[in-house]
C-alpha cells in the first residue's frame, strides 16, 4: 500500500512534498510521522496534527522539548509492539507466512 503524500510548506515559503510515514494519537493529541520526498537522507519528522477552522489537517513542528520526548518514545513503543521479527525484506499483512506468525 502506497503512504499518503502531503504538502507542507517550508520556512521559506516554498512548497516539499512528505511521504506520510504514520500517525498515531498521544494523550488525545494526533501525530503524525513524514519524511521528505525529495532527499536521499532517511530523516523523518514528527509533527503535532492540529485543526484549522475549517476542520482541515495543519501539521505543527513540536517546539516543547518534553512533549517531543514523550511522542518520540511512544513512537518507538509502537513501532517495537509493529515490529517483524523476521528479515529486512519482509512486508508482514495478512499473507504473511513468516515463522513468528505461526
Amino acid at each position: 500500500m502506497d503512504n499518503e503524500i502531503i504538502h507542507l510548506v517550508d520556512d521559506e515559503g516554498n512548497e516539499v512534498e512528505f511521504e506520510l510515514i504514520s500517525s498515531f494519537e498521544l494523550d488525545d493529541t494526533k501525530y503524525a510521522v513524514v519524511a521528505p520526498l525529495d532527499s536521499d537522507s532517511d530523516d523523518a519528522y514528527i509533527l503535532r496534527v492540529e485543526q484549522d477552522e475549517n476542520g482541515e489537517d495543519l501539521f505543527v513542528g513540536i517546539e516543547d522539548e518534553e512533549e517531543f520526548n514523550d511522542v518520540v518514545e511512544a513512537y518507538n513503543e509502537l513501532m517495537d509492539e509493529n515490529s517483524c521479527e523476521c528479515d529486512d525484506d519482509c512486508e508482514c499483512d495478512d499473507d504473511c507466512e513468516c515463522e513468528h506468525d505461526e
